[in-house]
């Protein structure tokens, strides 16, 4: 993976987030209403929005120099969890297959993972920042020696 793989999906993910939220909000909503479900298809669009941010953060903890085992976790467990959590509200919400709130509490089990394994993700130790130039590459003289008297 390259330094901005997780910022490229939490960006389409955010972006999908608002494509369902408008398609929802314009589009669906008579018929979302008309099944009682439009409370699950806001849930489904606003958690969706809040994992699109999640993953930008851990695309900006990698560009950072953050890597490691718990940062793959976190951003594969808010990508996996969301498309469980929120793909089972947006299904339900426009099919009205019950069973499918069973399902639903995976993915957010999936997504509190991924908010543990961010987190430890943040406490890591980063990639070390190029050292500062040597004083003499910025024009800085050696100190006078004022020890030896006038």
């Amino acid at each position: 993976m390259n330094d901005a793989f997780w910022l490229r999906i939490g960006a389409v993910w955010g972006f999908l987030a608002v494509a369902m939220g408008a398609f929802g909000a314009h589009g669906l909503k008579p018929r979302i209403e008309a099944m009682g479900q439009l409370a699950n298809f806001q849930t489904a669009a606003q958690y969706h929005m809040y994992m699109a941010l999640a993953l930008v953060a851990v695309g900006l903890l990698q560009a950072n120099g953050r890597s490691g085992a718990a940062l793959s976790v976190a951003g594969w467990g808010f990508l996996i969890g969301s498309t469980i959590f929120s793909g089972s509200l947006y299904v339900l919400s426009l099919t009205g297959l019950k069973w499918l709130g069973a399902i639903t509490p995976i993915g957010g089990t999936v997504i509190l993972i991924g908010w543990i394994a961010l987190a430890v993700a943040a406490g890591g130790t980063a990639k070390p920042v190029d050292a500062a130039p040597p004083a003499e590459a910025l024009g800085a003289r050696e100190p006078a020696d004022y020890s030896r008297g006038r």
